[in-house]
Order: C-alpha cells, then sequence, then structure tokens
C-alpha cells in the first residue's frame, strides 16, 4: 500500500534490514503523516471530528487505488486502541469470517475492541455483507470497509444505514509532489529527471500514491549519468494505463461525462472524454450505440440531420474498423456537440408512455375503427369518421384519444433548429382544431 507523509515532517532513521518496497518503508506512523484526504482527515471533517469526539463508528471508504484507504484505517485503529484485523473479500470466505468474528467477540470479553478492515467490500454477496451486521450492531467489530465501486450500487442498505460512507479522491499533482519529496529523502538522492520529466513522472501516476512510489523505485534503479527529459523517461518506463473498468463505475462516470458534454454543446470537451473512452479499452460499438441515443434524445427534431450522421458514422466503424473507423465517431460527436438541441421529441414520448400507463384499457374513439363487418357497422364503427382528405386545408381536426381521456398536450417543439419550423406546424394545427370546434 501506498502510505502517503506529509512532507514536513523528518525522514524515519535508517535501519539495517532486508529489501523492503519504497511504498512499505514510506509508511505513515500518524494520521498527521498522511498526505492528502483532508476532505475526510481534517479538523472539521468527518474523522478528525469522530476523534476529537472519541466517538469512532463504522465507516466505507469509497476511492480510486493508491489513495490511502488501507492506511488510514490502520492509523485509526492506533488512535482508537483498537485491535487491527484486515481481510480482502477476494480470498476470504464464510469460515474466515466467522474465524474472525468468534475471535473479535473473545476479545472484546477480555476488554479490547477490533477494527476489521475489509478491503474490496462490494465482492462479498449479499449474504455475506448480511453477517457483519449482528457483530457491527453489538459492538464485536467496527468495520471499516474498502470499495473502488459505488456503494450505492454494490453494498446492501442495511450496511450503509450502519455506517458512514466518506469518498477518498485522487491525490493532487501537489500531493504526489510532495510525496516524491519524501521518497527522494527516504532514498538519500533526488531523481534524475529535469522539470518536464518530474511533471510527466508525476501524471503517470494518475492520482495513485502507490503507482508513483513503484514507478519512482524503478527510476532509482537506472544508472543515468546527468539529469533525464520527458524523452528519456518515456524510452525507459512503460506509461501506467489510465484507471478504467468497462463495466465499473468509469465505464459510466465517463459516458455519463462525454454525454453531458455533447448536451452541453462543448465539442472539445465531448471529444476528449471520447478519447478517453477509448483508449481505457472501450468497445467503439458500444460508443456508437451511446452517440446515436444522443443524437435523439438530446438534438432529436431540431437537427433531424444528426441520427444519420450518428448511423452512418457507425456504420463507417463497422466498415474500417479501429483505429480509423474512430475517427467518423469522433466527428459524429463534433456534430452532435454543435447540433441545436432539443428534447421535445423525448419528453413527449416519456409523457405518451405516462398516459398509456394510466389510460391502457381505454378503446378509440368508435369513429375510426375501421368496420369490416355488419354487426361491428350496427356497433357504430367507423361512424361519422371524417376523411381528412376531403376536409379543408386536408384537416378534419377530430378527436382520436380515447372519448373518456381529457387531450393531452405531450409535444413542446423548441424554438431551435428545424424544430422551430414543427412548433409553427403543431401551433397552425392547434388553431385550425379550435375553429374547428
Amino acid at each position: 500500500m501506498a502510505d502517503l507523509f506529509d512532507t514536513g515532517d523528518p525522514a524515519p532513521a535508517a535501519e539495517p534490514q532486508g529489501h523492503r518496497p519504497l511504498a512499505d518503508r514510506l509508511r505513515p506512523r500518524s494520521l498527521g503523516e498522511v498526505i492528502g484526504q483532508e476532505q475526510v482527515l481534517g479538523p472539521e471533517a468527518p474523522l478528525g471530528v469522530m476523534l476529537a469526539a472519541g466517538s469512532l463508528g463504522s465507516l466505507i471508504f469509497w476511492g480510486p487505488p493508491g489513495v490511502g484507504k488501507t492506511t488510514i484505517a490502520r492509523l485509526l485503529a492506533d488512535e482508537t486502541d483498537l485491535h487491527f484485523i484486515q481481510i480482502s473479500a477476494i480470498f476470504s470466505g464464510v469460515a474466515e469470517l466467522k474465524k474472525v468474528f468468534q475471535e473479535a467477540r473473545h476479545r472484546r470479553q477480555n476488554g479490547q475492541g477490533t477494527l476489521l478492515f475489509v478491503d474490496e467490500i462490494h465482492r462479498f454477496n449479499k449474504a455475506q455483507q448480511d453477517g457483519f451486521l449482528p457483530f457491527m450492531e453489538d459492538g464485536t467489530i467496527l468495520l471499516v470497509g474498502a470499495t473502488t465501486e459505488n456503494p450505492s450500487f454494490e453494498l446492501n442498505a442495511a450496511l450503509l444505514s450502519r455506517s458512514q460512507v466518506l469518498v477518498l479522491t485522487r491525490l493532487a499533482l501537489s500531493d504526489l509532489e510532495r510525496l516524491a519529496q519524501r521518497a527522494e529523502r527516504e532514498m538519500g538522492r533526488p531523481l534524475p529527471l529535469d522539470g518536464p520529466a518530474r511533471e510527466a513522472l508525476l501524471e503517470m501516476a494518475d492520482g495513485d500514491g502507490r503507482a508513483l512510489l513503484n514507478l519512482i523505485e524503478q527510476i532509482a534503479a537506472w544508472k543515468v549519468s546527468g539529469k533525464l527529459g520527458t524523452e528519456g523517461l518515456a524510452s525507459r518506463l512503460m506509461r501506467r494505463a489510465a484507471k478504467y473498468d468497462k463495466s465499473g463505475d468509469e465505464h459510466f462516470n465517463l459516458i455519463s461525462a462525454l454525454h453531458k458534454s455533447v448536451r452541453g454543446s462543448d465539442p472539445d470537451a465531448a471529444l476528449y472524454w471520447l478519447a478517453r473512452m477509448l483508449t481505457g479499452g472501450e468497445d467503439p460499438r458500444y460508443l456508437a450505440r451511446r452517440i446515436a441515443r444522443m443524437a435523439i434524445e438530446d438534438i432529436g427534431l431540431a437537427d433531424t440531420h444528426a441520427h444519420r450522421v450518428c448511423l452512418d458514422a457507425w456504420e463507417t466503424y463497422e466498415r474500417l474498423g479501429s483505429p480509423e473507423g474512430e475517427l467518423a465517431l469522433g466527428q459524429a460527436v463534433i456534430y452532435l456537440a454543435l447540433a441545436p438541441k432539443s428534447n421535445a421529441g423525448y419528453s413527449a414520448f416519456k409523457a405518451a408512455m405516462r398516459e398509456a400507463r394510466k389510460t391502457g384499457s381505454e378503446p378509440p374513439p368508435k369513429h375510426i375503427l375501421n368496420a369490416p363487418t355488419r354487426l361491428m357497422k350496427e356497433q357504430g364503427y367507423g361512424a361519422g369518421y371524417a376523411y381528412d382528405h376531403d376536409s379543408e386545408d386536408a384537416f378534419s381536426g377530430q378527436n382520436y384519444f380515447p372519448e373518456t381521456m381529457k387531450r393531452p398536450v405531450l409535444y413542446h417543439p423548441v424554438e431551435r433548429g428545424f424544430e422551430r419550423e414543427l412548433k409553427k406546424r403543431v401551433d397552425y394545427f392547434a388553431k385550425l382544431r379550435s375553429n374547428r370546434k
């Protein structure tokens, strides 16, 4: 675990020992030494307030890898004189959980509490998560869970109701720089990098303290004379892949960012998020489907060509494949971002679905029903139907909704793009309908 130190603290004294990873050697010894996460550790932040009041409750740490979740949990146990137990939901089963609970109960009978840290807690199924509840409620354990996935979706409501969710964030570049300086003091020498290369190194870490320390350890082992520039660094060090889980939070966060950038008419931001997803390994066909949906949902009839652009881009990708076909998706994204926006059609369809669910048993009015048999004619089917082409302006103004249903207005076109013309037509027919009545 990459453990994060305040650069103002003196480096620990060297002691003879076997090889220990740099991340382990820089493990914080108190919460005051943790770099970053002021939003949970500060004096007025949740953990600061809990510790000051001497009342620590069960917690769920939600955040990306390498930001200090395990470290903070371990230090919380030290601060509160609790016995620290760490397990991983990936490797632990029911038998191990029972053993942990039994030992914690025995420990409690002897006057010591237990802080149970569960890494990747979202990997436990519903029944396993429920198993924690009685031991949390009777004080046998103080649970601190860690997850990289959204707790709202991955954890049981009962578990969440007994815990406080604290969000840990990616380390800022300034935090990573402090961590790099601490590593240099520990190693007793500066990194052989010039300024731009040092900045590139921090960006490679992508907010992950553990990743940064691992990269620094690699660089420290190189035998170089002078300082390396960005090209020298890149030639010796593989760039760390950006964090992206095609089935997890990052997938949904990035597609949301792409969609909202298109809706917000920002082609530069939309292209950036499209590129982020592509470089993260997202299936371009998934992106093609979502881009087509954006055209329907957010441009709609304001630009009737937008949907066609998306379908053409999708077909182009299918013919060319990657990476050439991805350019067509990028051009479709630019077109959508700059197109006039209207969700009137989308909103009208949703409103129609609501009306249909409310009045789903109502029959159409008889005058618009076909009457192929004599019995149906006797029942009034088709009686009084006005053939619109025989009416003035080819518009009869008849009612086409169920007879017991008040006529709703579902479609509200906007004054943008082609929908401005559609609004004129809607208003024109509404006026005719009113006059015919």
